[in-house]
């Protein structure tokens, strides 16, 4: 869908047709809105999929009509098994009017709508530039701070039971943050390039917002770092309780079969059709399964944790010895 905006009254508002210094906003867009950006707007197709491109990096390059810049943002979809993800956002700027082409809807181009950037202006392309990489970073912010909140849920939630969902969704929030990392970090060299390059000239005061916006995502990527080196030793840990519990599982069925092969040789011997010792008895039935109880008990009691029999000797020694 692609809608135009120019400035108004209360700040961005939408127009029927093209304005001196407007702003086509460009979101989910479509096949046909592709080949109307690239016959109406002179965009090259090479271009227009170069933004389509999921996994296509930041940059800038310059040519004859406009000056083309691809920065990656932040989105957010319940609908996907990894809710947060980043997208390639496409900014063309003309010598009258801007353009920004990205394939899904992004908080960042919202909260511009909405008017939540003070002092926004669609005359200064460079300002325009710097703002929205801001309020990117801003975005990214907000979001590594809700991912690591989705983390100690599910931390609290994987310290009552431990289940492959709750596993299933730290693998996913971990996913989100590497793709945050990688996004925040050809942002990054982006703006970098922006501070050398001579296509896009910045005013002093918008040298100083460049700076704060470079301080910013810097910021998010050492956030982001960090969030992630915790949750890779988190799922670390969870792992070896896993393991450890696995083990002691496996522990207790090996004493469990041990205990077992006692009985179970002496019904063997018992159950051959050959003569047998006590085998016309009366109470030979009586004693077979008294002798198969009395070695199963043996067994386990010979078997049991070495800290538990301690213990049990220590609370059956008679308290008149203690004088």
């Amino acid at each position: 869908m692609i809608t135009i905006r120019t400035h108004g009254e209360i700040g961005l508002v939408e127009a029927a047709e093209l304005e001196k210094h407007c702003w086509v906003d460009a979101r989910d867009v479509t096949k046909e809105d592709l080949e109307r950006l690239e016959k109406e707007f002179g965009i090259q197709g090479e271009l227009l999929a170069d933004i389509m491109d999921a996994d296509e990096q930041a940059r800038i390059e310059k040519e004859d009509e406009y000056t083309a810049l691809i920065v990656r943002l932040p989105v957010f979809d319940e609908r996907f098994e990894v809710s947060y993800f980043t997208v390639p956002l496409g900014i063309i700027l003309f010598a009258d009017k801007i353009v920004t082409i990205c394939q899904r809807s992004s908080e960042v181009l919202a909260d511009i709508v909405r008017n939540r950037i003070r002092d926004f202006t669609l005359t200064n392309k460079s300002a325009f530039v710097l703002n929205l990489l801001g309020r990117a970073a801003i975005v990214y912010l907000r979001a590594l701070k809700d991912l690591n909140k989705r983390t100690t849920v599910i931390e609290r939630e994987l310290q009552m039971s431990v289940k492959n969902y709750e596993l299933i969704q730290l693998l996913s929030i971990q996913k989100s943050l590497v793709y945050f990392t990688t996004s925040l970090k050809t942002n990054e060299l982006l703006l970098e390039k922006l501070q050398k390059s001579p296509l896009i000239r910045f005013k002093e005061d918008e040298k100083e917002l460049l700076e704060d916006v470079l301080t910013e995502n810097k910021q998010a990527i050492e956030m982001s770092n960090i969030y992630s080196s915790i949750l890779t030793g988190t799922m670390d840990a969870f792992a070896s309780v896993i393991s450890n519990n696995l083990n002691m599982v496996m522990k207790r069925l090996t004493i469990v079969s041990i205990v077992l092969m006692i009985p179970t040789l002496i019904v063997s011997f018992y159950g051959m059709n050959v003569d047998l010792p006590f085998q016309h008895a009366p109470l030979a039935f009586a004693g077979i399964v008294g002798a198969c109880l009395i070695s199963g008990t043996f067994g386990a009691l010979l078997l049991q944790d070495r800290k538990k029999r301690k213990k049990i000797a220590t609370l059956a020694l008679p308290y008149s010895h203690v004088s």
